[in-house]
């Protein structure tokens, strides 16, 4: 596990400065409307860092999961399975309007997605709310 960390530690240190030096060259760039290449590839690099990190949670979640229990893989299945099920739901509910005040519309795949994403950021900022509302009243509640 020593040598893991080190591992860690080096990866955590490579991408803190491949980040730094991708928002440097987009500074020194400039992010003007016309050239949008340096935002662009910010942009990218910001899909990048979530993929990885998304990637990192699951595998590590897993590895782990295996090793101390493996009969916990299932139910993480069930909660992976659950998961992918609410995003398929947000995304049939979605309705891809196009974008008010912008001349040149990306396409309706593109305004789906996004509306998408905007769906699922209210319904887990809704339900964050009500897991601390819930989780107050409960404290509260279990102190007496």
């Amino acid at each position: 596990m020593k040598n893991f960390s080190k591992i860690f530690k080096w990866l955590l240190w490579i991408l803190i400065l491949v980040s730094v030096a991708v928002l440097l060259w987009g500074f020194s760039v400039g992010f003007e409307a016309n050239d949008a290449k340096a935002t662009d590839v910010l942009l990218r690099w910001g899909y990048i860092m979530v993929g990885l990190a998304l990637a990192a949670v699951i595998v590590v979640g897993i590895v782990i999961s295996a090793m101390n229990n493996p009969k916990s893989l299932f139910k993480m299945l069930i909660g992976l399975v659950a998961i992918a099920a609410v995003c398929f739901v947000v995304y049939l509910v979605s309705p891809g309007d196009p974008a008010l005040g912008v001349i040149d519309q990306p396409s309706t795949s593109v305004l789906k997605l996004t509306d998408t994403i905007m769906n699922l950021t209210y319904l887990a900022g809704g339900l964050a709310i009500v897991a601390i509302i819930f989780g107050e009243i409960m404290s509260a509640v279990r102190s007496k």
